[in-house]
């Protein structure tokens, strides 16, 4: 995607061919800084401390951490610290195991000699696929968002979102709003509800951010007034992303998403979730039971981040002193509340056997 006529990835390797460069998250929208990432510690603290996020990002920051690992010591001993090292950063985002994974099988039957620059191709293989995969994605909920245009005569299509699941979450692209891209670029009129996403308001300040750059007409709404919106006729469909997505077709995303899906089931509108195929854990049926839910410092409820009147960054405390905070980062949408999951393979149900139908062989090598 295209920054002030700028293309940019989220994530890149340095010129010097070693460093990795990435876009520093925690200081947007009010500043666009690039960081370079040199070694494992750096990586790990990345994904850590949210200089990136999003599910299919951090799966690759991962990689390109183990790339920075190896560079250094690329002896078993260190592969398998690297991993363990990463593996723990974020439990909830299955893409960070797949990835990590996915570099173990690859580089442990290598010599040491030869890890590096394995390592290296990898990472870069993956975000390439990461990009394809959402590109795709973005063109089966294209197709969706075409229909509900014809239905409504040429009126632009309201959509409301929730998080970041665009393309600062992924490498490009993003996710839900792979197909919101896809259809203002193809002319199709859209209006973005985006959803602050308390406490970190990832809604607010990416999502509005990269709407605003691409030139997508949007609004910033608080979180609980997604039902209102729904009641009054106000969204024509719901697309959220997901950290992931089991293989009945639960899903796991940002707090209040499950609120989201009520709302949308009571009010007779779609609800639809944008994933690429790293994202479903076949190993896990039941989301609320088998999903790891990451809770995060409650400085993150009590405090918030903005810009003062003199363009200063500023944290300020909301809450009384002694009110402490509570602050787990995801919850679990049922499969039931799920209209469909919009893949890069097509839609399907958000069942076992819609899933299985899109990806067989996915299903089979975890049987």
């Amino acid at each position: 995607m295209k920054i002030d006529g700028t293309a940019y990835r989220t994530i890149w390797l340095n010129a010097d061919g070693q460093g990795v460069d990435i876009l520093d998250q925690t200081r947007f929208p009010h500043a666009f800084e690039v960081i370079t990432l040199r070694d494992l510690d750096a990586a790990a603290t990345a994904i850590r401390d949210m200089w990136v996020r999003g599910a299919p990002l951090i799966g690759a920051t991962a990689a390109y951490g183990m790339a920075l690992a190896l560079r250094a010591d690329a002896s078993d001993t260190a592969l398998a610290a690297a991993h363990e090292r990463l593996l723990a950063t974020r439990p909830t985002a299955i893409n960070l195991r797949w990835a990590l994974e996915r570099c173990r099988a690859r580089l442990a039957p290598l010599s040491p000699r030869d890890r590096p620059g394995a390592a290296y191709r990898l990472a870069a293989e993956i975000c390439d696929e990461d990009v394809a995969i959402n590109a795709a994605i973005g063109e089966a909920g294209l197709a969706l968002i075409r229909e509900m245009s014809a239905r409504k005569g040429g009126a632009p299509v309201n959509i409301l979102t929730h998080c970041n699941a665009g393309w600062l979450a992924t490498v490009d692209w993003g996710t839900a709003t792979a197909p919101i891209y896809k259809a203002h670029d193809a002319g199709i009129p859209v209006h973005v509800w985006v959803d602050e996403t308390r406490p970190r308001n990832q809604g607010a300040f990416l999502t509005a951010w990269e709407l605003g750059r691409h030139g997508v007409p949007h609004h910033v709404v608080v979180d609980n007034a997604g039902g209102h919106l729904m009641q009054h006729g106000k969204v024509d469909m719901v697309i959220v992303g997901t950290d992931r997505t089991t293989a009945r077709g639960d899903v796991c995303n940002k707090i209040g998403t499950y609120l989201k899906a009520l709302a949308a089931a009571d009010n007779g509108v779609p609800f639809y979730v944008a994933l690429p195929s790293p994202t479903i854990d076949f190993t896990v049926e039941d989301g609320l039971a088998g999903i790891p839910i990451e809770e995060r410092s409650g400085r993150e409820v009590t405090h918030i981040a903005g810009r003062g009147p003199d363009g200063v960054a500023v944290d300020v405390q909301l809450t009384p002193d002694g009110s402490d905070g509570f602050n787990p980062a995801f919850d679990v949408t049922p499969a039931r509340l799920v209209t469909g999951l919009i893949t890069e393979r097509g839609l399907c149900p958000a069942t076992a056997e819609g899933i299985a139908g899109l990806f067989p062989e996915r299903g089979a090598r975890s049987a």
